[in-house]
């Protein structure tokens, strides 16, 4: 129904001659557009829901005194799965666990997954790249996390925070309030649908630029285009890849449409999702706020771990894609 809509709309309405380059970029930019527009919707209104009955400050007070053989990495990163932030918004959550006394690895895990994953991505990617694509991205990212958060405190990284951080530990600041109403009403479910279309409308912007650069990239560059550059038997395209994007800085939601549009094009679906994950997970201004709350060991030991966990993952989806 979207393609038709969209096809309809290009041809039809704005009566753009069927074919060419212009006609084969609108008709992209519309159907990405509605067809992430109403994901994003739909999975911030359900996530919403989910985080009214699971609230932050609960969730870390359940961290700060259970650790299940590992298990608490895996539900670290669930919620950071769960919060619509990116790589810099993450952080601000990130000092408070920290400040809670939360163990490193844990915080280190939600502060690594957060980014990499959460319902825009996945209501994007589901959109883009279908289910089975999604759900292997979901648990790369997860694993990335749970790994990344484990390496990171068995390295005995904890000494290296700053005295910014320890100062809140000290003075035992309690950063995320614990919210302890579960009874549902209209003024709730208002204000959750509130949140959820402010949540859309600041990223609306991402989204159209995004979708209108992989447009121009889907109608505009010829097919094979970056298959002379980047292909699976480059063994380096990965790597280069996670470094060329580090200096950049998106949220998912601007940088996932371009990656179809680079797919399309013949990127290999790992090359580019290790692009993305760069950009959205190890960006250079994320490392300029976290130099706040960590030391240069501690920091270049989290962007090198996070960044080889990103380019084992663009392996190994190269390999079963």
């Amino acid at each position: 129904m979207t393609e038709r809509f969209a096809n309809w709309l290009v041809l039809d309405f704005l009566r753009i001659i069927e074919g060419t380059h212009l006609a084969e970029s609108l008709e992209f930019f519309f159907v990405d557009v509605i067809k992430i527009v109403f994901l994003l919707l739909l999975m911030t209104h359900l996530m919403g829901f989910f985080r009214f009955y699971f609230p932050i400050g609960k969730l870390r007070n359940f961290l700060a005194n259970h650790r299940f053989f590992g298990l608490d990495y895996l539900f670290a990163t669930i919620f950071g799965a769960l919060t619509p932030f990116c790589s810099c918004s993450s952080i601000p959550l990130f000092i408070g666990f920290l400040g809670a006394r939360i163990p490193i690895g844990v915080t280190f895990a939600f502060l690594i997954t957060s980014p990499l994953v959460n319902e825009v991505a996945v209501a994007i990617f589901i959109g883009v790249f279908g289910w089975k694509v999604t759900a292997v991205y979901v648990s790369s990212g997860i694993l990335i996390g749970m790994v990344g958060g484990f390496v990171l405190e068995r390295m005995g990284m904890e000494k290296y925070l700053t005295d910014y951080i320890k100062d809140i530990q000290k003075a035992g600041i309690k950063t995320v309030a614990v919210n302890k109403n579960k009874k549902l009403s209209f003024e709730i479910i208002r204000n959750i649908s509130s949140e959820a279309f402010i949540v859309v409308r600041k990223i609306a912007l991402y989204v159209i630029v995004g979708v209108a650069l992989g447009a121009a990239i889907h109608g505009y560059v010829p097919s094979g285009f970056f298959q002379q550059y980047i292909t699976k038997d480059n063994i380096f395209a990965v790597p280069i890849a996670v470094i060329l994007a580090v200096p950049m800085y998106s949220n998912a939601s601007g940088v996932i449409p371009i990656i179809d549009s680079l797919v399309d094009k013949g990127i290999p679906l790992g090359t580019a999702l290790a692009f993305m994950m760069a950009v959205v997970g190890i960006s250079l201004p994320e490392a300029l706020i976290l130099k706040k709350v960590m030391k240069f060991p501690l920091l270049a030991a989290f962007f090198g771990t996070v960044a080889t966990g990103i380019i084992l993952i663009g392996y190994f989806f190269n390999l079963i894609f």
